[in-house]
């Protein structure tokens, strides 16, 4: 087969240099695709495609105008594509075109997206874990440092990165990767091992960030040989943003509060557990105005703190904000006009950003001494570390980019740099020279009709310009004969005709020429200017911050007062005393029942029972959210709360199938049960919602009463344990820091109501009938399981019916007896004499005290006595 020449040729050779999936390459104001691309375009973003010749061979063709492949570029990386980008240069023998940069999930620039876009690795040792997180849209640059697996996988379901690069070690790991493909929402790319050397790794961060702030980190090896990774695939893939990431971070565990994958589901942080994001607690307190203020409250919301200097701070600030409305009013108008610094620094070090980018950035410059302003005009918010907030940032160089960018912006200027009227008059002088002489050629030609008219007596005359004709003088036909001598026709229409002088061709030589010096020059200064601005990425990343602060405080604020919320005492001890708790998501659609909870030393562990559907493990999560919402520093829905800080939050609530994984109900809720065992110490808080109910009742009554045992005597965390097994409500006997609460419901004429009231004690029943009933279970099955219910408690013999007659089947089952019988004794008459087996196993039962066995001893005889029975 013949290979492919010119553009054809080009395209499939560039392909062929680069391991994109796709690429989008440049030939004059198109980007094309061409062969297998062009169709895998077509097909995935419903392009039309046609077909290119070369060598004598048809290639499929597809192309998307050159200011419009953004979108089509974001839907290609949000599919999973990485996509490689070949942009056209001019050269002495016509034009070029090589490979800018590739674009994948973490590197993508060009979103909408409010959400912070991290790109991740994961780098694994014999020390364990060291993880890095850069946002390129940003310039947030993190790292961190994990024991193992579990709290590895937990840091990366914390920042939900959108791509992720797994170390060398790593790549073997086949549970890892498997977790990592099960639990993210991410592209999981190869980069080069070499990047993750330790030493390559280490010069390039301590290139990019400087020594000393990369030593006062005090990272591990295999946080820095992440970190190192994540610089080299950026730099490769072209993004340009390096310029942008100015500080690195360390992410500490032992400073946030530690929230596994199952327990940011579970309590439906940020989405819900349908995957939507309304019904989550996010989207029930975001009344920011702005994306970076809601970005920010989303990761305080995911990543809880435990120090209470920083908690009381945002608690001020929260208190100051809610007690003054006017105030509170004044500061989210002004927040209404800021853009995103962090992201529009992004664009100004790659080269991105257009004159609208840096108008944006002198309009949210212009927000600070505003903001400021507000704060400092009241008196609660000017004593409230609101004040601090605003003046961290360095105001006299805020305003001095802000004035440079107000003195050289145009109010209006076009959508691409490429074209004039990007600054204004005053902004350098040789640019005025060339704009006042390009002007003054302008109005010549403007003016050039009504002189001839004049001149000449003409009518219907005009003067214009099209790219076939460049500029002419057209007259109508009936004047066409009376044109001087020195007009030269060009053109004949149906009612005119075209002509041009030599004045005119002279004219349109010097006009083209001052608008491509204009052109060129606005261009050259403009990129200095853009330029100029990459150079303060670090300014305007602490503005964005600070004016991102201010609006998630105040969002918090907003909704606290708007939903009777209260600022809790937070201390570092073991009390947790809330009353008139709610439910902070549940609250906003229905009118809620508080309800009160206390735990402390003497009182740690709460068995908490009641009837199906009546509101346990809304109260248990209702409980959490309070202390993680309390850990973010924001007021929390109750009447009056106490809160001593954990150091996690675990919960097992509920178990998503995950057959497809091989893994069955019971499998995943045991595997959620090791890891709280493991995980949790002391200073946490556990939810667990029916431990067991996944297997054989003595099996779950087992595991959930040494459940309850292992966390009381040797964890010591402070739970809330849900269960149906009235078993264990007997435990608060003998374990000194248990105590029951059960969901009240009262039941009055065979009606029952469920009071959603949590009251001290044990539920002394249970009502599920009732809420089969509710449900809609046919009236007969009901009906039927109230007749067993009944004969259940009388201990009476239960006849099974069935077989298509009205008669009983023989089998019948005696409570009393435990054992299946012949229909002699279906009506209750007399139990056959017992065989020898059974009356030992009886006399066994008897002897044994039930309140001094092991449980898990205890188990063991009802299984023998199982084996016994069964032979």
């Amino acid at each position: 087969m013949t290979e492919a020449t010119g553009i054809v040729g080009e395209f499939l050779s560039l392909k062929a240099g680069t391991d994109a999936d796709v690429l989008a390459m440049q030939c004059g104001d198109f980007y094309e695709f061409f062969g297998d691309d062009a169709e895998l375009v077509g097909e995935e973003l419903d392009l039309k495609v046609t077909s290119k010749s070369s060598q004598g061979q048809s290639y499929p063709m597809a192309g998307v105008p050159l200011d419009d492949l953004t979108p089509y570029l974001k839907a290609l990386v949000e599919r999973g594509y990485r996509v490689a980008v070949a942009d056209q240069y001019e050269t002495d023998g016509g034009h070029a075109r090589e490979i800018v940069r590739v674009v994948t999930p973490g590197t993508l620039l060009e979103t909408s997206d409010a959400d912070a876009q991290y790109l991740a690795t994961v780098v694994e040792d014999e020390g364990g874990y060291g993880l890095a997180f850069a946002d390129v849209t940003t310039g947030r640059f993190l790292v961190a440092d994990a024991a193992d697996v579990d709290e590895a996988l937990t840091e990366l379901y914390r920042f939900d990165p959108v791509e992720v690069l797994p170390g060398p070690e790593a790549r073997n790991d086949d549970d890892l990767l498997a977790r990592l493909r099960e639990r993210l929402d991410a592209t999981t790319s190869l980069h080069d091992a070499e990047a993750f050397a330790p030493k390559r790794a280490a010069h390039a961060v301590r290139e990019q960030f400087g020594r000393e702030r990369v030593d006062r980190l005090d990272a591990a090896e295999a946080a820095i040989r992440a970190a190192g990774a994540i610089l080299s695939y950026v730099e490769e893939t072209g993004a340009g943003v390096l310029a942008s990431m100015t500080r690195i971070g360390a992410h500490r565990g032992d400073d946030h509060v530690t929230l596994d994958a199952t327990t940011q589901r579970n309590l439906e942080l940020t989405e819900t557990m349908q995957g939507g994001r309304d019904g989550s607690l996010f989207a029930t307190v975001d009344h920011t105005e702005t994306s970076a203020g809601g970005r920010l409250l989303k990761e305080w919301i995911q990543r809880p703190r435990r120090s209470l200097a920083t908690l009381e701070e945002r608690q001020a600030c929260v208190e100051a904000l809610s007690s003054a409305a006017l105030a509170r009013d004044e500061i989210r108008e002004t927040l209404g006009d800021a853009y995103d610094l962090e992201r529009l620094a992004s664009r100004a070090t790659h080269g991105s950003a257009d004159a609208r980018d840096l108008l944006a950035v002198r309009d949210t410059l212009g927000v600070l001494p505003r903001l400021a302003e507000a704060v400092a005009s009241h008196p609660d918010l000017a004593d409230s570390p609101l004040s601090r907030i605003v003046d961290r940032p360095d105001r006299e160089a805020a305003a001095d980019l802000r004035e440079t960018l107000a003195e050289a912006i145009a109010e209006e200027p076009p959508s691409t740099v490429t074209q004039g009227g990007l600054l204004k008059r005053g902004y350098d002088p040789e640019l005025d020279e060339v704009i006042e002489r390009h002007e003054e050629v302008k109005r010549w030609l403007d003016t050039l009709a009504e002189r001839e008219k004049r001149r000449h007596g003409l009518s219907h005359v005009t003067v214009d310009r099209n790219k076939t004709d460049g500029y002419y003088v057209q007259v109508g036909k009936s004047a066409a004969d009376g044109v001087p001598d020195n007009y030269e026709e060009i053109k004949t229409l149906k009612n005119s005709k075209r002509f041009t002088t030599p004045e005119l061709e002279e004219k349109e030589r010097e006009i083209l020429r001052f608008e491509e010096r204009r052109g060129d020059l606005e261009y050259e200064l403009f990129g200095e200017l853009r330029e100029a601005v990459a150079d303060r990425a670090a300014l305007l990343q602490d503005v964005g911050r600070a004016l991102a602060t201010v609006d998630a405080l105040t969002s918090l604020a907003t909704h606290a007062a708007e939903n009777g919320w209260v600022r809790p005492d937070l201390h570092r001890g073991d009390g947790l005393d809330v009353s008139g708790g709610r439910h902070p998501v549940v609250e906003q659609t229905v009118e809620f029942v508080p309800n009160d909870v206390r735990m402390d030393d003497d009182r740690r562990f709460l068995i908490v029972t009641g009837p199906n559907m009546s509101g346990k493990s809304t109260y248990m999560r209702q409980v959490a959210l309070i202390v993680l919402l309390a850990q973010v520093g924001s007021f929390v829905p109750a009447r009056e709360a106490s809160v001593g800080l954990v150091d996690g939050i675990f919960t097992r609530v509920g178990a998503l199938d995950e057959l497809a994984q091989g893994r069955s109900t019971f499998m995943v809720e045991m595997i959620e049960l090791s890891n709280i065992l493991h995980a949790a110490t002391d200073d946490s808080l556990v939810i667990l919602d029916e431990v067991g109910r996944g297997t054989a009742t003595y099996d779950g009554i087992s595991i959930a009463w040494a459940a309850t045992e292992y966390l009381h005597n040797e964890v010591g965390a402070k739970t809330l344990f849900a269960t149906h097994y009235h078993e264990l409500t007997g435990l608060a006997e003998h374990l000194p820091r248990v105590a029951n609460v059960h969901v009240a419901a009262d039941e009055r004429d065979g009606d029952v109501t469920f009071l959603r009231t949590v009251r001290e004690g044990p539920t002394d029943r249970s009502y599920g009938i009732h809420v089969a009933d509710l449900a809609g279970v046919p009236d007969p099955v009901v009906d039927r399981s109230r007749d067993v219910l009944e004969r259940l408690r009388e201990e009476k013999a239960i006849e099974a019916r069935g077989g298509g007659s009205n008669d009983p089947v023989q089998t019948v089952f005696d409570v009393s007896s435990g054992q299946f019988r012949g229909p002699a004794n279906a009506d209750g008459g007399e139990r056959p004499d017992r065989d020898p087996e059974t009356a030992a196993i009886l006399d066994d039962l008897e002897s044994i005290d039930v309140n001094e066995t092991p449980p898990v001893e205890l188990m063991a005889k009802v299984r023998e006595w199982q084996r016994r029975l069964g032979e």
